[in-house]
């Protein structure tokens, strides 16, 4: 039996409203950031990043798959509460995500301190939400139920791209960075969280952080890429249109 059919995958978050709220602060912050540096394709990107992370959490996760459930105080929450908390879940770490693989692929010039800043707060922000009390509210998902499907789109993006490569003779993707990209995003705030008390540390915890790390973002960035190319051969990072001759 291998390992993953051998130990359950039930990500698990806990935190508290204190969390939400100086977090929620953090992204506006962050945000404005990207708007006033006129980081403007990196600004959008993360917050499409953001619904995208909503969709998926609330429509996949929890309407169609029934794998995701909230709890506060022990209590299990509604419809609407449920979709509320993940609404800030999701855009909380769906725009940090987005942008963190934006601004990586665009090598922007202050990359180092934009990354800095964003996992700098992943790791702040439990330490200091612990002003607020203990952690009353917990979100839990069995990953389970579709990570077939994730290791489907993982294999089809890199296979396409590897296939790519090995026919072109001109312009060959770096499969390697794009690779390392997804993986270190997933794994820098998946170890935040074990870090922060936010993700439990038990006997399943090593493994879901390495296979979420290799898996969750990581099976994006073959198609994120491609957007990303597409963008860039119309448009500058400010949104300024470039002439193709």
């Amino acid at each position: 039996m291998n390992v993953l059919t051998s130990i359950s995958i039930n990500p698990t978050r806990y935190f508290n409203m204190t969390y939400i709220i100086l977090d929620s602060v953090f992204i506006i912050i962050f945000l404005a950031l990207l708007f006033f540096k006129k980081r403007y394709a990196t600004f959008y990107f993360a917050l499409i990043g953001g619904i995208i992370y909503w969709l998926v959490d609330y429509g996949l996760f929890y309407l169609a798959s029934g794998s995701r459930q909230i709890f506060v105080s022990g209590i299990e929450q509604d419809s609407l509460h449920t979709a509320l908390i993940l609404f800030w879940m999701s855009m909380s770490y769906g725009i940090t995500n987005f942008a963190f693989i934006w601004l990586c692929l665009s090598k922007d010039k202050h990359l180092k301190e934009w990354l800095f800043l964003i996992i700098m707060w992943w790791i702040a922000c439990p330490i200091l939400s612990s002003i607020g009390g203990g952690f009353n509210i917990e979100t839990t998902r069995t990953t389970t139920k579709y990570h077939y499907i994730m290791v489907i789109f993982l294999l089809v993006g890199y296979g396409g791209l590897i296939i790519h490569n090995l026919f072109t003779k001109k312009s060959n993707i770096n499969i390697l960075w794009l690779c390392l990209i997804g993986i270190a995003v997933q794994f820098s705030w998946e170890a935040a969280l074990l870090i922060g008390g936010i993700r439990p540390i038990n006997s399943a915890s090593l493994v879901t952080l390495f296979v979420d790390s290799l898996v969750e973002t990581n099976m994006g960035m073959p198609y994120i890429y491609l957007i990303y190319l597409g963008f860039t051969y119309h448009y500058t990072e400010d949104l300024k249109k470039i002439k193709i001759k």
